[in-house]
């Protein structure tokens, strides 16, 4: 199997995902929406109610994993990396509906360039 640059921004992209929904869910970083110390905390400072936290978590731990698919099924990869695309429009969206600092859509930017970088390698 040879290795594309898209292969190794999906495990890229999947990696920051799986980071963020897994491993620090319920941790406090400088990037979380407001003064919120974890994802529930961060979603009812946006406004939004815990149970959407729950399926934005569901849809992005399973992009992550259909994106490590995606290697080996790359018809997975375009609806993905679109669905991550847009979640993270939406996560940027919050960030500034809520008068964040720029910095705190810093991730949310990188894995939007990410998932359109996907989107134009593999369109």
């Amino acid at each position: 199997m040879t290795w594309t640059i898209a292969n190794i921004l999906q495990v890229i992209m999947a990696g920051g995902l799986i980071n963020v929904w897994l491993l620090r869910f319920n941790k406090h970083t400088p990037f979380r929406g407001g003064s919120s110390k974890s994802i529930i905390e961060e979603f009812a400072t946006y406004g939004l109610p815990a149970w959407f936290s729950y399926l934005v978590g569901a849809l992005k731990i399973s992009s992550a994993i259909l994106l490590i698919a995606g290697i080996w099924l790359p018809q997975l990869v375009l609806p993905v990396s679109s669905l991550v695309s847009s979640l993270m429009v939406g996560a940027i969206l919050m960030h500034l509906k809520i008068r964040d600092p720029l910095i705190k859509s810093l991730p949310a930017l990188l894995m939007l360039i990410l998932g359109l970088s996907i989107i134009l390698m593999t369109a």
